[in-house]
């Protein structure tokens, strides 16, 4: 019988792969004719009988105690568990070499292989291969992001990412995200609370600065049994500097672009009762033209005004920089009679730009500084909306 005729007999069988030694023993004797050698040491097989879980083609592997070797008759001298693309995952023997497991993480959604290798007591050796692929996670998480990928903000934005699913493995999570800057500078995270967590740097970012979001949560175990699904990229860019200042005792809005003084405008701040916040606060987003409700704001029936114009938002508790057309313009410089709001004089529809709240509307970006100051209210709480810079970079880098 010719040698290729015997090779292709021999080199399975069934899962376990013959020795090398041996493939060649059974060579030589096809290519003899028996004329040397023992054909009853010739087909000497591996007493070591390796096993698999999961079995070859297995699906919906679980990524903790679903997979593992074990050998009778023998010990393992080798297991190699690897994914698709050649990483190997960790792995221990047990001290008796009987079994081997994982020590590294599997992912969910993701092809391996598995490899063994085993000798029985005279030193002939087993093998075995399966290949599996492991479980679609049934519970996900994402995160939702504030930065739009392509814009620009002003120098006070900070990248807030909020989670649908409280977070157990803030470390993981955390490790996953990456925000960079160029020029480069240090960016930390803070978290608040298990769902949400704010990146920024220690000074408000110098304009022009390229800033990236990397969401790499694709496979990350955020809580026992809850994976995140995101794998994408976000750009944007810091515009010019513009820092405003609200000055409530004065009634001005004072409002400062790279250093230069563009404009005063008079304001009318919290009233008896109702006084803004103090502190620094962001705008976090910009309405033409907004409804106002006291009911979403904790405040019963004081107010719900359809239509108000050029609304721009300080934080999540409902403080905003707005238009007011509903009082005499004599009031803003002389009165505060607000809500909290900072309001300046404005005409309904949210289109003309020659009022003062149109003027600063059309001047103004998402993460322009507002900063209050002279205020009997409460100093703004760093959580609320992106008020983080209240915090000292002590205080932020410590959390």
């Amino acid at each position: 019988m010719a040698v290729g005729a015997w090779a292709g007999r021999v080199k399975r069988v069934g899962r376990d792969v013959l020795l090398p030694g041996l493939m060649v023993g059974l060579l030589v004797t096809g290519c003899s004719g028996g004329s040397s050698g023992s054909s009853s040491d010739a087909a000497r097989v591996s007493a070591a009988q390796v096993t698999l879980t999961p079995g070859d083609g297995a699906a919906e592997v679980p990524a903790q105690g679903g997979v593992f070797a074990q050998v009778r008759a023998g010990r393992l001298t080798s297991v190699h568990l690897k994914d698709a693309d050649g990483q190997e995952i960790a792995g221990a023997v047990s001290a008796d070499g009987s079994t081997w497991s994982p020590t590294g993480k599997l992912l969910p959604e993701t092809r391996y292989t598995l490899d063994a290798l085993a000798v029985d007591k005279d030193g002939l050796q087993a093998a075995k291969h399966a290949s599996f692929t492991t479980f679609v996670p049934k519970n996900t998480f994402i995160g939702f992001y504030n930065a739009v990928d392509r814009s620009t903000v002003g120098v006070g934005f900070i990248v807030q990412i909020r989670f649908n699913r409280p977070i157990a493995d803030r470390a993981a999570v955390q490790n996953a995200i990456s925000v960079t800057a160029k020029p480069a500078v240090p960016i930390v995270a803070h978290w608040f609370g298990n769902q949400r967590v704010d990146f920024r740097p220690e000074h408000y970012w110098a304009p022009n600065t390229q800033v990236t979001l990397g969401l790499h949560l694709k496979h990350v175990e955020g809580a026992p049994g809850v994976y995140g699904t995101q794998d994408k990229a976000i750009g944007f860019t810091v515009g010019r500097s513009q820092i405003s200042t609200a000055d409530t005792d004065a009634d001005t809005l004072t409002v400062v672009r790279d250093g230069q003084t563009l404009r005063t405008l008079y304001i009318s701040a919290g009233g008896p009762g109702h006084s803004t916040y103090d502190g620094v606060m962001v705008i976090s987003e910009q309405d033409q033209v907004t409804r106002m409700d006291s009911h979403t704001v904790g405040l019963g029936s004081e107010y719900d005004i359809p239509a108000v114009p050029h609304a721009m938002r300080l934080t999540d508790s409902g403080t905003f920089v707005h238009g007011v057309y509903w009082r005499p313009e004599s009031v803003f410089g002389r009165v505060n009679t607000s809500h909290g709001c900072i309001g300046m004089y404005d005409v309904p529809g949210g289109e003309s730009g020659s009022t003062p709240a149109g003027w600063f509307f059309d001047h103004s970006m998402v993460g322009d500084v507002v900063q209050v100051t002279g205020s009997s209210g409460d100093q703004v709480s760093p959580d609320n909306g992106m008020s983080g810079w209240n915090m000292t970079w002590k205080q932020w880098t410590a959390g």
